[in-house]
Order: C-alpha cells, then structure tokens, then sequence
C-alpha cells in the first residue's frame, strides 16, 4: 500500500519525533522523509532496563538514523528519576497507570527539548505498536505538548494504511533487535512470568532480531 502523503499539523515543515525504539520509528522516519519533513529524533527512554537492553535499543536507532542522516538526539538516561515517578506502581499491569507515569515523562522531557528549541509540532513513534493503547499515549503527549503555548502533539494514526505492515517490512529488512517486553524492569519481570507458566524459557537479552530464524550475538 503506497504511503500518504503527511500534512503536519498547522502546516508546519519541522518535527521532533520522540522515538521508543527503531522497529517502531522506521516508518514513520521514512514516512517523513517521503513527505519532505524536516525532523529530529528525540532519544529519552529512561524506563528501558537493564543498561544492555538500553544500548542495543539506542545504538540501533542511532544506526537507522546515521543510514537516513537523520539528526538524533541522544537524551539523559535518567533512571532514578524513572524510578521515583513510578514508585508505588510496581505492581500495575502494562497499559496502567504506571506506563501513563512513564508515557508523561518522556514526553516532558520531549515538549520540554522541543520548546528550548523551536519545534512547535512533537510526535512519538509509541502508538504505532499494536501492544500500546494509541488513545493513552496521545492523551499524555496532549498533556505534555499544553505545557507551551502554541505546541501540539501530532495525534496522527501511524498504524493506518499499512503503516503497521510497513513498520514490520522494515525492520525485518534492516535486520532491527527484536526486543521481547516493552522495556521496563516490571514488563520484563511480568513477561518472564508468564514465559515460564507456558513453559517457555526466560528472555535473552540482544539474541533476537527480525529477519532472522536463528539468535545471534
């Protein structure tokens, strides 16, 4: 399915992306560059553990950008900040009121990048994915983006017309990590939970990757 030509909103030409990860940033880096958009990668996923899960999900962004010559900024890994705005909602099950905690400080600290920088449009690459709720996350990108008068939040649907196909074309042809929880410390915890109730073994960190049949190193 061909790609639509993008309409950012308030006709503007200039847009900081946050991006989660490069499986689910692909499309829409190449959908903007499809439509002539100027934009900027904005790295600041602060909830990714452990430090090696963080790395590999960095540095393959960084890869992908570095390709496309995309500009990407690699933000603060600020743990114990996570850490302390998630404090007593270890226990919450994924799409709770934890990932809405972790969904507004990253895109806080994305409104926040862009206002000291001119970006008046931000958008996240988050609602592409299917495990997400899109509604939860832009309503946190809203919020985050009325901080600053005059900022919006580009709610667009990147899922619809094949952009889900699309996001996993590309990542099995870039050969992109193949990450297996949504990054957190207590998403790992819960998937190897139930990994191991259906008898299946722990996640391997840096093993899999799209594209190919057999783990690598």
């Amino acid at each position: 399915m061909p790609r639509p030509i993008l309409e950012v909103p308030g006709q503007e030409k200039k847009v900081l992306l946050h991006s989660c990860c490069a499986p689910c940033s692909g499309e829409l880096m190449e959908a903007m560059v499809a439509s002539g958009i100027d934009f900027t990668i904005f790295f600041y996923n602060p909830n990714i553990h452990p430090r090696r899960e963080y790395t590999i999900r960095k540095e393959e962004n960084i890869r992908f950008a570095r390709q496309m010559n995309i500009p990407m900024v690699d933000a603060d890994y600020d743990t114990s900040g996570w850490f302390n705005r998630v404090k007593g909602l270890e226990g919450e099950p994924e799409r709770g009121t934890r990932c809405t905690v972790c969904f507004d400080m990253r895109f806080e600290r994305t409104a926040l990048y862009a206002y000291e920088h001119g970006f008046k449009v931000i958008t996240s690459s988050l609602g592409i994915s299917r495990w997400k709720d899109m509604n939860q996350i832009n309503h946190c990108g809203l919020r985050a983006a009325s901080r600053y008068l005059g900022m919006v939040y580009w709610t667009y649907n990147w899922r619809k017309n094949g952009g889900s196909q699309r996001m996993y074309e590309i990542a099995k042809r870039e050969n992109f990590y193949q990450q297996e929880y949504c990054g957190c410390v207590y998403s790992l915890r819960d998937s190897n939970l139930h990994r191991v109730a259906q008898g299946q073994g722990r996640i391997e960190i840096g093993k899999k990757f799209y594209g190919n049949e057999t783990k690598k190193d």
